[in-house]
Formats: structure tokens, C-alpha cells, sequence
């Protein structure tokens, strides 16, 4: 690569190849198909390349854009009306005594459109995950298959994933709303495992965009067998990660400002698994007065 074909790019040329292969030849723009241009989009190991034009991209529907419409006003309808009763439309006293709270039930289809589940065939990998109504369309069943073997693309080294996640609320207009659980300070959990240790994850809003994949995760240990179990965990138990890194800044969270909750498997151990959800939700423990576990690494 000589310094004098360098300058003769176009300056968006030069930078998308930079971003597809740095340090190799960059692709002339007269090499290019016609249409595309030399600024790419980062594409995962295994997901095919889509070629086509933005506007083939655009699904135009007249029939959902009215259902859509219909349905947005009606959540506006209900956004103006439950601040007259009250805090989330409940009387101001009944919210200030409120102890225990379920925010996820699953009591027939409609709860299971709540959450959406993922795994490593994102990448090229052969793990499966299923979400089903339990038997008595009562609970919620997260079953599959884990396999721990890497796709053979010639990237990704490690694989071996499935993960269930609530999906992020939304008001009129898709506009984000954020969960507020600060007269809270637990999490409480009523699960049926087959004995493997899953990662509870947390999701918070965030000041800045690079911070988005900023997750707090606690771990949770399914006993096994028939029996249920019900599970307590403090929110001060929650520790601080980036894209499954632990940070060694920890800080709290922020329980005002809530988007989502999952659950991940990646313990490695190739085989078939089931976790059976009958109820999320939070709840206040007077007896727990801690903040933090963790030392917080703060600057002088």
C-alpha cells in the first residue's frame, strides 16, 4: 500500500476499508458493484451479506399502519388517564404501602409476547432455545439444546449460549418507558430448574450510547427435580459487567430506570435444559439494609 494510491481515495472510500480489513489493500471504488458503496456495515460470522437497495428494505402495509395507529392512541388514552388515579393508575396510598409487586406472569399467550429469547445460531452456532407455555398454561417454559462448539467461520472462537430476555416496555408512539422499582430492594424469583447455574441480567438506562451493552447479573442456582423454589436476590448483589467483562469500577444500580431482565446459560455443559418461570417480580425486605456488596473504586 503506497502512500500516493491512499490519497487518491475518496475519503468515504478510504474509511470503509479501513473498518473491513485494516492493514491490507483497501478495494478501488471503480471495483465496486454498481449501487453499493465502499462504507460497510459490521456483519457477524454467518450472517449472510444483504445486497439490496434501502427502499426493497421499507415493508409498507396500510392495513397495520391503521392497527398500529389505533393501538398507540389507546396507550395515550391510558397514559392520560392513570395519573388521576394515582402512581402507574393506583391510589397514592396503596402504592406508599405497596411491598410486594409481580411484574412478569405468564397466565396464557399473551405474557409470552413479552420476552424473546436468543442463542449462539446468531453466530453460526448450533445451540436451540424454545419458549412455550408450561403444562397447565401457567408457567412459562424455556427449554432447548446447549452446544458449546464454535461455527467454523474462521472468527469466532467461542460459542455456546441461549439467553431469555424481556423485551423493552414501550408507550404511545413507541417511546421507552423505564420501570421504577426504588421502593424496592429485591428480586423475587419463582423457578423450576434441572440443576444448572443460570446468570440473572439486569438492564438499565444509560447517559451514553457506548454504554448500552452494560449489564448487572447475579447468579441463580436451580436445584433440580420436581420441586419449585422460590428465590431472593438483593439488588446489592448485582455486579456491574460490559459485554461479559466485570468492570473494576462497580457502582450501583439504578432501580429507577429499569428496561430489561434476562436470563442466560452458558455453563458449557453440552446437553439439554429447561427452566420453568412461574412469576417475576420485586419485593421489599425491611430486614436488608445493605447497599452495595461490592468495593466501589473511586478516584481521589
Amino acid at each position: 500500500m503506497s502512500l500516493t494510491r491512499i490519497t487518491h481515495l475518496p475519503p468515504a472510500g478510504f474509511l470503509g476499508c479501513v473498518r473491513q480489513r485494516p492493514f491490507l489493500n483497501p478495494t478501488s471504488p471503480s471495483s465496486l458493484p454498481r449501487g453499493a458503496t465502499a462504507r460497510s456495515v459490521y456483519r457477524r460470522p454467518g450472517q449472510p451479506k444483504d445486497n439490496r437497495p434501502p427502499w426493497e428494505k421499507i415493508q409498507l402495509d396500510f392495513t397495520k399502519g391503521v392497527q398500529g395507529l389505533k393501538r398507540h392512541l389507546a396507550l395515550l388514552k391510558k397514559e392520560l388517564v392513570e395519573p388521576l388515579v394515582g402512581p402507574q393508575g393506583k391510589p397514592l396510598l396503596e402504592h406508599m404501602l405497596e411491598q410486594n409487586r409481580v411484574v412478569w406472569e405468564f397466565r396464557g399467550p399473551e405474557g409470552l409476547e413479552q420476552w424473546s429469547v436468543s442463542s449462539d445460531r446468531e453466530i453460526g452456532g448450533q445451540s436451540e432455545v424454545y419458549l412455550k407455555l408450561g403444562r397447565n398454561s401457567n408457567t412459562c417454559l424455556l427449554y432447548g439444546n446447549l452446544c458449546s462448539t464454535p461455527p467454523k467461520d474462521g472468527e469466532t472462537r467461542y460459542s455456546g449460549y441461549c439467553a431469555l430476555r424481556s423485551k423493552q416496555p414501550r408507550c404511545s408512539f413507541d417511546r421507552k418507558v423505564h420501570m421504577d422499582w426504588t421502593s424496592f430492594n429485591t428480586l423475587h424469583l419463582r423457578v423450576r430448574g434441572d440443576g444448572r447455574p443460570w446468570m440473572v441480567n439486569l438492564a438499565a438506562e444509560t447517559y451514553y450510547s457506548h454504554q448500552k451493552d452494560e449489564i448487572y447479573s447475579y447468579f441463580l442456582y436451580t436445584r433440580g427435580g420436581p420441586y419449585w423454589q422460590e428465590v431472593k436476590i438483593p439488588f446489592s448483589k448485582f455486579f456491574l459487567g460490559y459485554r461479559g467483562r466485570i468492570q473494576d469500577n462497580q457502582h450501583n444500580l439504578w432501580l429507577d430506570k429499569i428496561n430489561t431482565l434476562g436470563f442466560t446459560l452458558g455453563d458449557k455443559a453440552d446437553g439439554p435444559f429447561q427452566l420453568e418461570i412461574d412469576f417475576i417480580g420485586v419485593s421489599k425486605d425491611y430486614a436488608h439494609i445493605e447497599e452495595f456488596a461490592y468495593e466501589m473504586n473511586k478516584k481521589p
